[in-house]
């Protein structure tokens, strides 16, 4: 019976007060048998699976609604395949190790999507799902120019990115004019403005650039060799290994999905052509953070300081600061000004005393590689080099330790 239908003007207030009660009382029976549905079913809702994210890191991740990237999207596809929902920690991805240390390994997030998937990549503290897809660098030109390998770069000019693999496997190359680049972005720029014939860059940015700003007028190759191409998962933090196994259960009914969710973002995933060997450089294979880029000239676009134009000692030093400022201050800092010690050139007197002129010779001809630093012999002239070093010698740290 329903509460409003009792009729007051004939139902004496004794009665109507008995007939209410009976009513309160169904409503909280009801409610009593009830509840421990309601309880089992809250504790059976399973967690939203937090997922480590760049805001502004497309065509990764983004937090635009509408362009959420391509590991979101995996992620999110993931999610659903567990019953879940999903929400983000938001942090801006400058440094790959580093940002997995400070979002997934200080438990901020459950999962981080496309790490590399490589021996050395956080050690034994990040444990990773089964392969999701591969990336690394392309070969990125016009559709009618034959891209099928290193041979068909002779005599072109070909933007390459300051500490990547690309550069280090053309140094040796006399037969192709190099031109080095800051970051994809540049290396389309400068292959759309006609600079360069090629750009050997970070595919997955090429891909997006292409399909979002350039609208598709290039091909993009995707390259096979040492340092070139590697695999990326899922990666979680050492205790997650349960979660991790859901994970694996359901990434080969997604297959699909991922490699519409590549197409959808102009990401490259095809067949790579192989490239050869080459010596690796350090770099960070996490989204807009791969690879860290510095550099933007070859010897030929640079005007030639040698010490008989420079003058004295503070000319050389004075054009040595020209090249530094136009080169290695990317890297190491305008008027070599830099807070990470171990890239502070002000420091090189303190750390080598009297070595550091054989140090710095050794370090610009031959380069340090695995450390990111590329050889410049091939780039600069040893006047141009004498120049440098006497501009480094001119704002040493001459304080105490």
């Amino acid at each position: 019976m329903s509460v409003s239908r009792i009729n007051s003007n004939k139902v004496p207030s004794s009665t109507r007060s008995v007939q209410l009660g009976k009513v309160i009382r169904t409503v909280l029976l009801s409610a009593t048998l009830l509840a421990p549905a309601f309880s089992a079913g809250a504790e059976e809702a399973k967690p939203p699976l937090r997922l480590c994210a760049d805001p502004t890191n497309l065509p990764f991740s983004s937090d635009e609604p509408g362009k959420p990237g391509l590991y979101l999207e995996i992620g999110q596809a993931v999610a659903q395949r567990l019953g879940r929902t999903v929400s983000h920690n938001w942090y801006k991805s400058y440094f790959g190790k580093r940002t997995v240390r400070e979002t997934l390994l200080s438990k901020q997030c459950d999962a981080m999507v496309g790490l590399p998937l490589i021996d050395d990549f956080m050690g034994p503290a990040v444990i990773f799902s089964k392969p999701i897809a591969h990336e690394g660098y392309a070969l990125v030109g016009a559709r009618d120019r034959k891209l099928a390998g290193i041979d068909d770069l002779r005599g072109l000019r070909v933007a390459v990115q300051y500490q990547s693999t690309p550069q280090n496997l053309l140094a040796m190359r006399d037969d192709v004019q190099k031109v080095t680049v800051l970051s994809p972005e540049e290396g389309m720029t400068a292959l759309d403005q006609g600079k360069v014939d090629v750009a050997f860059i970070w595919a997955p940015v090429a891909g997006w650039l292409n399909k979002t700003s350039y609208g598709d007028k290039y091909q993009i190759v995707s390259t096979e060799g040492d340092g070139l191409l590697w695999a990326t998962a899922i990666g979680f933090a050492k205790a997650s290994g349960a979660l991790r196994d859901e994970v694996d259960g359901v990434l080969p009914s997604l297959q699909g999905d991922i490699s519409a969710l590549f197409a959808k973002y102009g990401v490259p995933n095809g067949a790579p052509v192989k490239f050869g060997q080459a010596a690796p450089a350090t770099t960070s294979s996490i989204g807009a953070s791969e690879p860290v880029t510095v550099g933007q000239a070859t010897a030929a676009e640079k005007p030639v300081q040698t010490a008989a134009s420079a003058g004295d000692a503070k000319g050389d030093s004075i054009a040595g600061r020209e090249v530094f400022n136009g080169t290695c201050a990317h890297c190491h800092g305008p008027d070599a000004v830099q807070a990470e010690r171990k890239i502070d050139l002000r420091l090189l007197k303190k750390r080598y005393a009297d070595d550091m002129e054989s140090t710095f010779w050794k370090t610009v001809h031959d380069g340090r590689p695995a450390k990111g630093m590329p050889a410049w012999k091939d780039v600069f002239s040893d006047d141009e080099l004498r120049n440098v070093y006497a501009y480094l010698q001119s704002v040493q740290d001459t304080g105490g330790n």
